[in-house]
């Protein structure tokens, strides 16, 4: 070999090596062939080369592959696949349109991802929501609610009878982070907490996190839930709308300029108000008849979105929703009403294909006022909380095995902790307000690692602060999560995470009210923390089953809680009613779900122990808290007869919730015993005393209606609610019996139940 060859082997091996590891970047949206909308958690496979990635929550993807021919198939569950083909020279812009079989449509209900695709993903502990599975199953009223979808999974269970509060593997209402276009919204309920605010006909996505949260989630110990609004239809003009036995709601979407930008806007109404008054208007001139109340709520959701070009996309949205209770007569009026207000916009920019960002700006706001005017006097009192919110994320994909998100957000709160004035004639007599800032400042990291075939791993920290009166907090909160591949069918998962509250919800009963208060973190009431780890095995059978089994382990500490006999009404030193202790949850949580086919559905069973430790409450000894449940089940069915008609049902069963019930009684009575002169009530452990169990039976119809007209969609839906008729308990109160001498002879308990068995029926259209 000459001198000559000797000096080109080598540079030929390295040119060589190089042209091997060539690698070029796949990147774009992937959307609905219909409507233009992008899609989240589409997967992108590489078969041969056995690499993928999914889009994100704005529907963008990226996936680096080495150069040659490649042949990429986008899936996504109620969608036909996709496959494209290409030669892979340089980086390479992609947008995908998905579309589906009009024929297969119809029976087909677009749930979550495979259960291949579940079963191989790192995140645990998490449920996903599609609005057209919420739409068909039974509801109260018939008014869809995605709150009360996701009480039907294991882990969650509602604050009580009829409530949309969420009870997340033990943790409280104030415990669950619930965002609506990545704004805040703190008190996410209708009709004193019987409906959700959140209209599904403008809801595109919700995902709730259990455990193993993501490192950009932060500021909540118990759960996640993100809910995502529609963008509109780009290609044309469409109105959705139904009208219910309470309430009717219509949408209205389109383009702005067509495949360049839409709008939406979806409102509902209640009309219960409308009777009442009705009522009390036929009844003037009757002095023995009884006035109405009014009710109603309503809300509001617009959103708007355009290209700026092929790299920028710009978003607004806002949601407004009102409740309120009215109740007047000529010489006495009460008012009152809560809501929520919450506004987003958003910036989506593409760098590079491998560098995405999204940088937001929110507002959100909750306030309740009771108003009161009898004679020349008036009374008012409120409270509420305001947030102004930036952020900034960035997706980086630098390789196929690596994916990194990193972040900041910047929220700035103000808390109004009680209103309270009172008026004669017009001139103040008394005047007070309670006020507090606060400000919070995250920095967050996270990388989603493919190690090998069969190991993936995740690692995150976030950095969290918080500032009000004068005291300065801060925390390290890392996470960690692992998937073991043991074959394509069946993976190991396990998770930790660490999280910081740092405002607090004042709320005297389990389930959350309109009057609650939150409150910020100061020298007296620290931020709360838990740890949680979880451990599960998640099983596709065929692609049609999935099963998970999770264990979950979480310590909660500086858990905040009341004194016995606190005053929280309009106080404005509400730090000497707390008191502070540690809490304990633990449990195992079984989930089978068929994801596809004509007959589809879940079951799912959670047992579970819920404690509290305080030393000021129940003499120092454990507890368990007000949200423990021991044995909580559900079981819900969707079979698609044939394209007219689906038949859906859900059955859950919880254990009765604890509480706190005077154990014995006793009576002072005068010499002669005749007359009553005082009640005592003697109390032992607290939450010692267990209501009865909650179960209920629904059932619902649903009959699509094929008119002449192919441009127009129309359906029945006839539900009923607790068809069996349980009469499950609202609450408890006591009622003194006596005598017919009036003397008092003992106290019975008596039971409080909402809801017998409720039908209802709602027309459902499109056009």
């Amino acid at each position: 070999m000459s001198i000559k060859q000797l000096v080109l082997l080598p540079l030929l091996f390295v040119v060589t090596l190089v042209t091997a590891q060539e690698k070029h970047t796949i990147s774009g949206y992937v959307k609905d062939l219909e409507s233009g909308e992008t899609l989240i958690g589409v997967t992108i496979l590489e078969k041969n080369l056995e690499m993928g990635t999914t889009t994100n929550a704005y529907g963008f993807y990226s996936l680096t592959l080495p150069a040659g021919e490649v042949e990429l198939t986008y899936s996504y569950l109620g969608f036909d696949d996709r496959i494209e083909k290409l030669t892979l020279s340089q980086d390479t812009p992609l947008n995908i349109d998905l579309g589906t079989n009009a024929e297969e449509l119809v029976e087909v209900v677009v749930k979550a991802n495979s259960a291949k695709e579940q079963v191989q993903s790192t995140q645990m502990s998490v449920d996903r929501i599609s609005m057209k599975e919420a739409k068909v199953l039974p509801a109260l009223f018939g008014e869809v609610d995605i709150i009360k979808t996701l009480q039907l999974k294991p882990g969650v269970s509602s604050g009580g009878e009829g409530t949309s509060g969420l009870i997340v593997r033990g943790g409280g209402p104030d415990q669950n982070l619930i965002v609506l276009d990545e704004a805040v919204v703190y008190n996410p309920s209708h009709l004193f907490g019987f409906f959700s605010t959140f209209n599904s006909d403008a809801v595109k996505d919700v995902q709730l996190y259990k455990g193993g949260f993501p490192a950009q989630y932060g500021g909540r110990l118990s759960s996640v839930i993100d809910v995502k609004l529609r963008e509109g239809n780009r290609k044309k003009f469409t109105a959705t709308g139904g009208l219910g036995l309470i309430s009717s709601r219509l949408t209205l979407e389109g383009p702005t300029v067509k495949n360049k930008g839409s709008f939406i806007v979806s409102g509902r109404r209640t009309y219960a108000d409308i009777f009442t008054r009705a009522i009390n208007r036929a009844n003037e001139d009757n002095p023995d008849a009884n006035l109405i109340p009014d009710y109603f709520f309503y809300d509001l959701n617009a959103k708007l979105n355009y290209d700026l070009g092929e790299k920028d996309r710009i978003f607004l949205s806002g949601y407004f929703g009102r409740d309120a209770f009215l109740f007047s007569d000529d010489d006495f009026n009460f008012k009152f009403d809560w809501g929520n207000i919450t506004t987003t916009a958003r910036w989506n920019h593409i760098y590079n294909p491998r560098l995405f960002s999204n940088m937001t700006f929110t507002f959100s706001d909750y306030d309740y006022l009771i108003s009161n005017s009898f004679d020349s006097f008036d009374f008012e009192v409120g409270s509420g909380i305001r947030d102004y919110n930036a952020k900034i994320d960035f997706y980086a994909e630098p390789d196929s095995r690596n994916s990194i998100k990193f972040g900041a957000d910047w929220t700035f709160h103000e808390f109004n902790v009680g209103r309270l004035q009172f008026e004669q004639d017009g001139e103040d007599l008394f005047n007070s307000d309670t006020n507090f800032d606060g400000w919070e400042a995250n920095l967050y990291v996270s990388d989603d690692l493919e190690v090998s075939k069969k190991l993936k791993l995740n690692f995150g920290l976030r950095l969290s602060s918080f500032y009000s009166d004068e005291t300065f907090y801060w925390g390290v909160e890392p996470r960690f999560a692992a998937r073991y591949s043991v074959n394509d069918n069946v993976s190991v998962k396990t998770s930790y995470t660490r999280m910081n509250q740092y405002i607090h919800l004042v709320s005297s009963s389990g389930a959350s009210l309109p009057t609650d208060i939150w409150y910020p973190s100061n020298s007296v009431v620290r931020p709360q923390l838990s740890d949680q780890v979880a451990a599960g095995v998640s099983i596709a059978i065929g692609n049609q089953f999935l099963l998970t089994n999770e264990l979950y382990y979480k310590w909660q500490q500086r858990q905040v809680d009341f004194r016995d006999g606190a005053d929280l009404f309009i106080n404005p030193n509400l730090n000497d009613e707390f008191v502070f202790g540690r809490g304990y949850s633990y449990g195992n949580e079984i989930y089978l779900e068929k994801k596809e086919g004509k007959f589809t559905g879940w079951v799912g069973y959670t047992l579970s122990w819920t404690w509290r430790d305080f030393d000021d409450i129940n003499g120092g000894e454990r507890f368990p808290a007000t949200y423990d449940r021991r044995h909580d089940a559900s079981v819900v069915l969707l079979y698609d007869l044939n394209r007219k008609f689906t038949f859906t049902g859900a059955w859950v069963y919880n254990t009765g919730r604890a509480t706190s019930l005077p154990e014995a009684r006793f009576f002072l009575q005068d010499i002669v015993g005749q007359a009553n002169s005082g009640i005592g009530t003697i109390f032992q452990e607290r939450n010692s005393f267990r209501m009865a169990p909650y179960h209920r039976l629904d059932l619902g119809i649903v009959m699509k209606m094929f008119l002449n007209n192919p441009n127009f969609e129309a359906d029945l839906t006839l539900n009923t609610y607790n068809t069996y008729d349980r009469r499950n308990p609202y609450f408890i109160y006591f009622e003194t019996e006596t005598d017919e001498n009036n003397v008092v002879t003992g106290v019975a308990g008596k039971q409080v139940s909402l809801f017998p068995i409720l039908p209802s029926l709602t027309f459902n259209f499109k056009f």
